[in-house]
């Protein structure tokens, strides 16, 4: 077998890699941005590796990845699904590998408290390949931290340069893929799949709230195609009110112009969610779910403080509408996208949201059905 060094040539959706002692942690935000938040959420939201695979090509019929997955076990719920590695050979998926080994967070909802146990790496191996030239895609665990300690094959590997146009997309938990089974089963990846575009998700699960750092990073990142899923987080935490929504708006788009004036842009507003439609945040927890060993989520907001200025997505979706409207007048490449017409309520109907907040992974199929039907159609914004 001969061992190869993981190195940036040969991993996509990767903005950073990081060197840990152990192996290397790949990162979808840069060293700098998350120098400037040091957030325990969006910490782990980032290094969970939606979208980010191991592409390379090689001759070998059999391949072994050491990894070293961080779990998450909450104190009186249901055990995680172990995280999926999706295997693509030129673009069809062989094989789907999890590792049971690995360091362990544990916490606990209603307190916040974290213990933590250290665990040990885990090889996966695929073998009975032909042995003949051929684009090996390793996806890594849409929602599990992981660290990529050796690869080994029986034959040598190289990089594969991408010929194809880069999507970056950025958004919240759904975009990350919250719900989906497998990393190719997030709708992202599922619509540059079909729209035959490399993807870079920037999707972070509960900590997409227009911060600064996140449209620098899209401005200094070479993308051929831009879309910016918001406004869930900010009703999620009541973390804005529409005075000061708006011009965050404003702001986070004026900074990704700096660095792609002319690059297709779209807005993505909120799918349905009909806890928050006409009732701010924050969200918590629902309490009766947690004693049934179910994670759901309620609102407790106030309608009563809408007029005052409390966000609801129904509220958000009305002036993200006005707001891109407003900019396309002298933007001809800016778009919007009600993000009702990715999941409404007919949707809801047939397949409510499992937790009260995220889609099922039937949806995610859907919503990536839907989105690339508008945005890369022959006259779509990404056409």
């Amino acid at each position: 077998m001969i061992s190869t060094p993981i190195t940036p040539d040969l991993l996509r959706g990767t903005l950073d890699l990081e060197h840990t002692g152990r192996g290397v942690l790949p990162h979808r935000l840069p060293a700098w941005a998350r120098a400037q938040y040091d957030d325990g959420q969006l910490s782990m939201a980032e290094s969970q590796p939606s979208g980010v695979r191991l592409v390379f090509r090689t001759s070998a019929t059999v391949i072994e990845l050491d990894t070293l997955p961080t779990k998450r076990d909450y104190v009186g719920a249901p055990p995680r699904p172990e995280g999926v590695y999706d295997v693509l050979v030129d673009g069809h998926l062989v094989t789907q590998l999890t590792a049971a080994a690995g360091d362990v967070i544990t916490i606990d909802l209603l307190t916040g408290a974290t213990s933590s146990t250290t665990g040990e790496p885990q090889t996966l191996r695929v073998d009975g390949l032909a042995a003949v030239p051929k684009t090996v895609e390793i996806w890594l665990p849409h929602n599990e931290t992981t660290e990529l300690v050796a690869l080994r094959t029986d034959a040598p590997v190289e990089p594969v340069p991408s010929s194809q146009r880069r999507w970056l997309h950025h958004g919240s938990s759904i975009s990350h893929g919250s719900n989906a089974t497998h990393p190719t089963g997030t709708w992202p990846a599922l619509a540059a799949a079909r729209a035959d575009v490399e993807l870079l998700n920037l999707g972070f699960a509960g900590s997409a709230y227009l911060q600064p750092f996140f449209a620098r990073t899209i401005r200094d990142t070479p993308a051929d195609l831009i879309s910016v899923k918001l406004g869930i987080n900010i009703v999620n935490s009541d973390s804005l009110r529409l005075r000061t929504f708006t011009p965050a708006v404003h702001g986070f788009l004026d900074t990704i112009r700096d660095g792609h004036p002319d690059t297709p842009l779209l807005v993505v507003s909120p799918i349905l969610c009909p806890i928050h439609e006409n009732t701010p945040g924050p969200t918590g927890w629902d309490l009766e779910g947690l004693a049934k060993g179910e994670l759901r989520f309620t609102a407790t907001g106030d309608p009563d403080e809408i007029p005052a200025g409390k966000l609801t997505l129904t509220v958000i979706r009305a002036e993200l509408s006005r707001i891109v409207a407003q900019r396309a007048l002298t933007d001809p490449n800016l778009h919007y996208l009600d993000g009702l017409t990715l999941y409404g309520e007919p949707d809801n109907a047939a397949h409510p949201l499992l937790d009260d907040l995220h889609p099922d992974a039937p949806t995610h199929t859907t919503m990536a059905d839907r989105f690339t039907h508008y945005a890369f159609s022959p006259k779509g914004p990404f056409a």
